[in-house]
């Protein structure tokens, strides 16, 4: 689990610097061509991280309600955010793996709700959830530097 935690860690300090490189106007514009923007693909990141390890696992997510509605697979984004949302979002990028690396080293994992992705690859357990979560990650941070060569 180490090694996914550190690839993880990697990929959400790429996304950081994506805040901390684009203003608040250049996160939320959704080019032509595009569904999404910046913010969104990062806010879906965190929330869909949550969802595939924790909620599938029958945990508490640390993401409300409302957040997995805004940014959970088949939503687009619905108008601008703040800088205090986009803040919201930065401090969970890191916040939300540093409880999942205690949550793993304290073992709470011990259910899991098979899940096969979009994508066809079939989840047995939480740590299984992780090691997808990076390959998740890595698709829309593709689909960002995509984005960004446009705002």
């Amino acid at each position: 689990m180490q090694k996914i935690f550190e690839i993880t860690r990697t990929s959400r300090k790429i996304l950081a610097d994506f805040l901390d490189n684009y203003s608040l106007e250049q996160l939320n514009k959704i080019p032509p061509g595009f569904n999404n923007n910046l913010i969104w693909n990062i806010g879906h990141i965190v929330v869909v991280q949550q969802m595939l390890v924790y909620n599938l696992s029958g945990l508490p997510m640390m993401v409300s309600s409302e957040m997995v509605n805004a940014y959970k697979r088949g939503t687009k984004p619905e108008g601008d955010l703040t800088q205090e949302d986009v803040n919201q979002i930065r401090a969970l990028l890191t916040s939300t793996i540093d409880q999942t690396e205690k949550d793993f080293a304290a073992d709470i994992f011990k259910n899991y709700n098979e899940f096969t992705t979009m994508t066809g690859f079939h989840l047995r357990n939480a740590a299984e959830a992780m090691a997808f979560n990076y390959y998740h990650e890595a698709v829309h941070t593709g689909v960002m530097m995509s984005i960004w060569k446009f705002v």
